[in-house]
Formats: C-alpha cells, structure tokens, sequence
C-alpha cells in the first residue's frame, strides 16, 4: 500500500504540517484534506492520535487510519472508561500534557485542528507555548451548547484560520480576528462525498435485514454536555418515533462526551433484526452511503447539518447541539418530543429527496487548505497576535 507520508528526510526544507485527529468523525472529515497535504511537495504530513481512536470501545479507529495508508507520529492516550463530565475536562488537562510532549519532538511548522472538542482546545494550548502556529478549520460558527465557546476559544488561540462559509468568516472579523488571516476554504468534510457513496441502497439493506421499498432512517445522536439527565430518554423518543413513522433505522453508538452511556443503553436495548440495527463505527464510505440513500437522517450530528444536503436527503435535526449553525433546505429542527418529532419525521418523509445544493461549499476544499498551509506567513510577527480591536 503506498504510504501517505514521506520520511522527512525526503522532505527536507518543506513545512512539517501536523494535524491532530481525536474522534473518527473528525479524521473522515479530514481525509481528504490529509491526502492533499501528504501529496504536496510543498508539505509533510505528520499525524497526532487522541481520544476516541486509542478506544476498543469506540471501534479502536486508530487501525482505520493506519489501513488508509497514512502513518501516526505520536499516539496521546486518554481514560475513556467513565463518561462524565469531571472525566472530560480532566482528559483536557491530560491531552495537554500528552500533546506537549509530542510537539516538543515533532517540532511542526504548524499545528492543524478542526472544530471544537477537547482534544482540539489542548492542542492549541499546546502549540501557542510551544511557539507552534495554529491553523484552525470550521471557525466562527455557532452551535449552542459547550462547543461553541470552546470553538471561539480556540479561534482566539489560532493565527490561520480556514472557514467553510462567508457568515463565519464576517463573525470571526467582528471578533477580532485579523482579516488578512480569515480565508474562505468551504468545509473539507464536502470534499469527494458524492464519490464515497459507492454502496446501493439495495446493498445497505440486503445486509442489514432491511427492506429496501421501506423507509429507511439514518440515526446518529450524541449527547449534549449540558443535558445529559435527558440524553436517554431524548434518544428513546426520537428512535421510537422514527419506528413509528414507520421507518427501518440503522444506528450509530455516540461519541465520547458525558452521557454517552445512557444513549449507547437505550440503543442496545431498541436492537431489532431488520427494524433497528446498531453499529459502533461504520467506515467513512459505508457512513456517507448510507447517508445518501436513507429518507431521512435523524439526530443532532453536523453531518446532517454539512454533509447531508451534498445528496438532498432530508434531516430531523433535533435538540441544541447545532443551534444556530447555518441550515441548508433539507433540515427541519425540533425538539425531542414524541409529537414534535412525529410530525419532523412525517414531513421529511414527505419531502423526499432535494436538490444538492450546499451551504458548506463546492467539494474543492481540499486544494484550498493546502494552498493556505504552503503559502502563510511564518515570520515571527504570526504569533505576536492581537485583535482587531
């Protein structure tokens, strides 16, 4: 299999990129962005691992990574075992920690991060003490909920920042952040979507037990940090309403965050053969196909919010974990209540498949953030950061 780093040996006097990597939605995300920066000559790639990937429990996604070609400069293991709120901010002090020393052997010429999880705001402390730059994806969006704090935080420790849409780009100006340094980029996670898609709807049924002239649903909800005394019995509603509806649902296990054990629970306990199938992780390709031929994609995921409109399939995006990011056509919001969702269900249904249009870009992301990462200014100046005030 041809390797998607090269030694640096061989890549003496180009930019060592490093890009962090903490869950599998975020590194499917990002494949293609990687790709792009392991094949320009310009660049090396160097990979850090955290979180969710070094977890059996979370399909121990660390091999997917590797069996895609790429190699891993620094493995950061954190406990994973108890899903509460005290563990995720105590994982915060531990990446940090982790983190640091990994960039301390690296010695990146920047650091790359998407988002706003934990494993992202530890990298970008890391990086500014280290005297690392940082280069962050998906600023100046809002969501509600810890994460958009914690990603405007790390925008205000970052000095390159890529955005998916123009809206984010005026809010982090308004922000303080300096114009020059705020490019365009649309979203990496658009990038070769339409192209992953490669399994029929004929196929994803036949080998979940489904029946493929019945309504299938495609469910991925996370808990939301600040809720999760309603993270199960808001799961056990949107997945009862979705069997209501009269839909077949194939359902991925949520993300670490606090809560995760109540939802993973009602899901274990609504597995059905051919009604309700779960999955701990299905492969980026497996997950994009089954996203571009469900009749609707259910829960609070991005990707229903990013992702999704690329094939036009219709979103039930429920609850506050993406509030106030941009919409595209295809999303219907409410809340998790059994008639509230009955009726987003019953009208997405209705709707049937779109047009493709996309908010969140024009899949030529890619070229755009590599672009960027072989051309910015690295003088000394790039860290002497202040706002706009």
């Amino acid at each position: 299999m041809e390797r998607c780093r090269v030694s640096q040996a061989e890549r003496a006097g180009v930019r060592r990129i490093c890009y962090l990597s903490g869950t599998r939605a975020d590194f499917g995300l990002m494949t293609a962005t990687l790709r792009a920066i392991a094949a320009d000559p310009r660049l090396s790639l160097q990979l850090i691992v955290t979180g969710m990937h070094l977890s059996a429990q979370y399909g121990l996604t660390v091999t997917e990574i590797e069996q895609q070609g790429f190699d891993i400069a620094a493995r950061v293991p954190v406990d994973q075992t108890d899903a509460s709120q005290a563990t995720m901010a105590r994982n915060v002090g531990s990446m940090l920690i982790g983190i640091v020393n990994a960039l301390e052997a690296l010695r990146p010429d920047a650091l790359l991060l998407l988002g706003d999880r934990g494993e992202m705001l530890a990298g970008a402390l890391a990086a500014i003490h280290l005297g690392i730059p940082v280069v962050h994806l998906h600023g100046g969006e809002r969501s509600g909920t810890v994460d958009e704090p914690v990603r405007h935080a790390i925008s205000k420790l970052a000095h390159l920042h890529l955005v998916a849409t123009s809206d984010a780009r005026d809010r982090l100006v308004r922000m303080g952040e300096r114009g020059y340094a705020v490019h365009i980029t649309g979203a990496p996670g658009v990038d070769g979507i339409v192209a992953l898609a490669t399994a029929s709807r004929d196929t994803l049924c036949s080998e979940a037990g489904f029946d493929a002239r019945q309504p299938v649903a495609l469910f991925v909800y996370h808990p939301v940090l600040h809720e999760v005394q309603t993270a199960a019995r808001d799961t056990r509603a949107a997945a009862q309403a979705a069997l209501d509806a009269g839909c077949q649902v194939m359902a991925l296990m949520p993300n670490s965050d606090a809560g995760n054990e109540g939802v993973r629970q009602v899901l274990q306990d609504m597995q059905t053969a051919g009604r309700f199938v779960v999955k701990t992780h299905l492969p980026r390709p497996q997950f994009i196909s089954w996203m571009a031929e469900a009749d609707v994609l259910l829960g609070n995921s991005s990707s229903g919010i990013i992702e999704a409109a690329s094939f036009g399939t219709p979103v039930v995006n429920i609850g506050s974990r993406q509030h106030m990011r941009e919409r595209n056509r295809n999303v219907i919001d409410t809340e998790a209540e059994p008639a509230a969702l009955q009726h987003a269900i019953a009208q997405a249904l209705a709707w049937g498949r779109l047009p493709s249009v996309n908010v969140y870009g024009d899949g030529q992301a890619a070229a755009r953030i590599a672009g960027h990462l072989a051309s910015f200014d690295l003088s000394p100046s790039l860290l002497a950061k202040c706002n706009a005030y």
